[in-house]
């Protein structure tokens, strides 16, 4: 009895590891939730049950024995579907009988401590080609593809800077935008370039939401309404304070 029900226990850790690597590299709610229970099942336990919101994961396990039932608290979220990825890849090995527990539970952990993530000068660059990629898109000239460079690289640069300080992202976007503008009207100021709206527009777009957006209409389309009307609104703080940096610059210059 005792055995079972640390094995249950196992399963349950391994369950909540892998819902708790992909909920905080930004994966969808019902997939997390899929994910967990396919994983249980896999090692027995077919009755599971999962609720998973932004901020927290509660899960269930019934069987011969009362129901148990463990939570996570999740506090920091992020964009990194490469290990979403490999997180299913993982659930895919263990209801396939390739991993036992302990294998499964040692490669999650490895997971959960990976960096998968860019070099800090890697994303500020990658954002610095997209903004001018992005400038061009909205049908801006080419003459301003160096200003858009410019103001979008170092307005991504100051968001992760910016970021490691303060945690809170709405300070982080309002500031980063913020540079954007200044960088931006500067650039047209001078002569350098042509039309600010489009250098401006171009430039902001590495700061938009858009995976965000994304998962909150898929989650409220599969039905999880807490979960999408709280990433809708973390969307919407995200687009405000894009647009109060900028709106603060042109209202002042």
């Amino acid at each position: 009895m005792e055995n079972e029900r640390e094995l249950t226990y196992e399963i349950m850790e391994i369950c909540l590891l892998a819902g708790k690597i992909m909920l905080q590299s930004g994966g969808e709610t019902y997939r997390v939730e899929d994910t967990m229970m396919r994983i249980a099942a896999a090692f027995g336990i077919e009755n599971s049950h999962s609720y998973v919101t932004p901020t927290g994961i509660i899960f269930s396990a019934e069987g011969d024995e009362p129901t148990k039932t463990k939570l996570i608290r999740i506090s920091t979220r992020s964009t990194d579907l490469k290990k979403v990825a490999m997180v299913n890849s993982v659930s895919r090995r263990i209801t396939s009988g390739e991993l036992n527990l302990e294998q499964a539970l040692t490669r999650l952990k490895e997971l959960d401590d990976l960096n998968v993530t860019f070099p800090f000068m890697v994303q500020v660059a990658a954002a610095s080609i997209a903004s001018g990629c992005f400038m061009i898109m909205f049908k801006g000239v080419w003459s301003d593809f160096i200003p858009a460079m410019v103001s979008g690289g170092l307005g991504y640069f100051g968001f992760l800077y910016f970021h490691r300080y303060i945690p809170v992202k709405f300070f982080s976007e309002f500031l980063a935008s913020f540079i954007i503008g200044l960088l931006s009207f500067f650039f047209v100021k001078i002569g350098v370039g042509q039309l600010l709206d489009k250098i401006i527009i171009g430039s902001v777009m590495t700061l938009v939401p858009g995976l965000l957006v994304t998962n909150a209409v898929r989650d409220l389309m599969a039905g999880h309404f807490v979960s999408g009307l709280s990433k809708g609104a973390e969307a919407l703080l995200t687009a405000f304070a894009i647009g109060s940096g900028i709106a603060v610059v042109l209202s002042f210059l």
